[in-house]
């Protein structure tokens, strides 16, 4: 049996009202394990997983801002902790990894998140107070 166009309308209907709550509903269980983010090593953890856990509580420690309502300053604030995130990250790369090409990604990774804190910085200087 073919569904008729109604069928197939109204269908259509459904899922394009039931999409979005369900992308809102995965949106908020992501950010509750997001906030929830603190792991521990197991005792016979590679020194980079230990690391790599320790970068991460710090990003999200540094990420947790206290908002504003100013969207671009609490975009700028919260940014510069998780470009932090992404050079100590780097850094664990390049003390442990070994693949040239992820290194070669890694350097540019600190060279240009430290360039962008310093400008987010310096633009928190004269924008934040506004």
């Amino acid at each position: 049996m073919t569904p008729t166009p109604r069928f197939l309308i109204v269908t259509a209907l459904g899922l394009a009202l039931a999409l979005p709550l369900a992308v809102t509903a995965h949106a908020e269980g992501a950010m509750e394990g997001h906030s929830g983010h603190a792991m521990s090593a197991t005792a016979d953890a590679a020194p980079s997983t230990t690391a790599y856990i320790a970068a991460n509580d710090r990003m999200h420690a540094a990420m947790a801002i206290e908002f504003t309502g100013n969207a671009d300053v609490d975009f700028v604030r919260g940014m510069i902790g998780h470009h932090q995130g992404a050079i100590d990250m780097a850094k664990i790369v390049l003390e442990n990894g070994a693949d040239p090409e992820v290194r070669k990604l890694a350097q540019n990774v600190i060279a240009a998140q430290t360039a962008e804190i310093d400008w987010m910085q310096k633009w928190l200087e004269t924008h934040a107070a506004q």
